[in-house]
């Protein structure tokens, strides 16, 4: 069985890959467990250290580029994982790549995919950025998506692209709303929600970050173990089970950025959650502040998605993960 992720140098499609290798099969169409015999990355670039493994082949390409597209996507890929993305701030900052990335992209992508032998499985990793404007207190699987930036907009296209395609038959999709991922190891990104991860992981390292939205900023949080989780698990539950409607709002956490710092001090200690100071970005709060951070996810919880228990063990999962020593 040959899977692809798109996206595959960045963070999430590292560990997406290294859960795939470990776990060595995925559910076919069929119901079966199929062995993985090629996990094929598509990125810009990747990091120095990949995983060794002979079923692991890297292509460094541009999503949004036919040629590329054709080499990393062939008849007998039976699996997609979409992960390839300009991110949010970047999104909005540089309206044509946005565009040309995350809108063209991914239709090129799906141009290819009909061309495969069987319709292959797509996971699709959309974003509660979705979501804006007038929105009720609670968001629930009823909520009319109605996106406030450039980049919430390309996803919810995304979104229906990847509905009609299964629709026609060309695909098997599956789409997931993602919460922002906290915590996210390494250096920041242009994310618009960069910062939530910052305030956690840079302090556990002994540096001081700076937080450019307000102390009861609100957030939709899940744990980069709970994402994998929920793309293995999204790609094998049946089609039956999604029936008309390809896109579920995941289950997450909410907290607001003083939540996120009481936690931080709960585990590591006052001085660590000391560390964060504030400076307001305009810029950044106005992107954040259309972003909904209270969720009912009743459908995802029924087909088997989880949540994180809470912040506290977020943090202490991130902590034993990367083998934090705190100063």
């Amino acid at each position: 069985m040959k899977v692809v992720i798109t996206g595959g140098g960045g963070f999430l499609g590292l560990r997406l890959a290294r859960a795939l290798l470990e776990r060595g099969k995925l559910t076919s169409p069929e119901g079966a467990e199929r062995a993985l015999t090629g996990v094929v990355l598509l990125d810009a670039a990747y990091p120095p250290q990949l995983p060794r493994d002979a079923r692991l082949q890297a292509i460094v390409g541009d999503i949004s580029d036919r040629a590329t597209i054709a080499r990393v996507v062939t008849p007998d890929t039976a699996a997609v994982f979409h992960l390839a993305a300009v991110v949010s701030g970047a999104a909005e900052a540089d309206f044509d790549l946005g565009m040309r990335v995350n809108l063209e992209g991914t239709r090129l992508l799906l141009e290819r995919l009909r061309n495969c032998a069987k319709p292959p499985r797509v996971v699709f990793a959309s974003s509660v950025a979705a979501f804006g404007g007038e929105l009720p207190p609670i968001l629930d699987d009823s909520t009319t998506p109605f996106p406030q930036t450039s980049y919430g907009t390309q996803k919810v296209v995304g979104e229906y692209l990847i509905a009609d395609y299964s629709r026609k038959g060309f695909i098997d999709g599956r789409s997931l709303r993602l919460p922002t991922i906290v915590v996210r190891p390494g250096k920041p990104n242009a994310a618009a929600s960069s910062f939530a991860s910052g305030i956690l992981r840079e302090p556990l390292n002994g540096v001081t970050s700076e937080c450019p939205v307000d102390a009861g900023t609100g957030v939709w949080l899940l744990s980069p173990k709970r994402v994998v989780e929920a793309f293995v698990h999204a790609h094998d539950i049946p089609a039956s089970a999604w029936g008309s409607r390809r896109v579920v709002n995941l289950p997450g956490i909410t907290a607001s950025v003083a939540q996120m710092l009481e936690a931080l001090e709960l585990v590591a200690g006052k001085t660590v959650a000391q560390r964060v100071v504030f400076r307001r970005e305009p810029r950044v709060q106005a992107i954040v502040s259309t972003w909904p951070a209270r969720f009912e996810t009743p459908r995802a919880l029924s087909m088997g998605f989880r949540a994180d228990a809470d912040v506290q063990t977020v943090i202490r999962d991130y902590i034993a993960d990367e083998g934090i020593k705190i100063r």
